[in-house]
């Protein structure tokens, strides 16, 4: 194996279940049965992240960490007609995305993003603002 740095801001890493590394081109809606993928974003504006659209990840939590700048986790009402609920991260904070359950991001400003979750399965829909 040859030892070199990996550039988390252009690739992804992917922990295989039988205890195997890779990295790789970043997977954001599909990904390999059992694998969990860690991956980095620097992002400028809410169009960096899909602050318009609900994403769902079904084969399993997610773990959304702020490395620099601040963002705002945005979780879909579990009821209809429930309100929003909102989960500030400021540098050196995580949140961990319950399995299944439809979130969003928005910025505080410029930030620096990690990931890490199963991507197999995970899709994203439109999100409709509420009056």
């Amino acid at each position: 194996m040859t030892l070199t740095p990996v550039d988390l801001f252009g690739s992804a890493l992917r922990f295989r279940p039988d205890g195997d590394v890779r990295a790789g081109a970043r997977r954001m809606t599909d990904g390999e049965p059992g694998v969990w993928q860690l991956a980095t974003f620097h992002v400028e504006t809410d169009a960096d992240v899909h602050a318009g659209h609900w994403e769902t990840h079904p084969d399993g939590e997610e773990a959304v960490c702020c490395l620099s700048g601040g963002a705002r986790l945005y979780f879909r009402p579990a009821m209809e007609g429930g309100t929003e609920e909102m989960v500030r991260l400021r540098p050196g904070t995580a949140v961990i995305v319950p399995r299944g359950r439809a979130h969003r991001i928005e910025l505080d400003g410029p930030s620096d993003l990690m990931s890490i979750t199963r991507r197999r399965g995970t899709h994203q829909q439109p999100r409709t603002p509420t009056p």
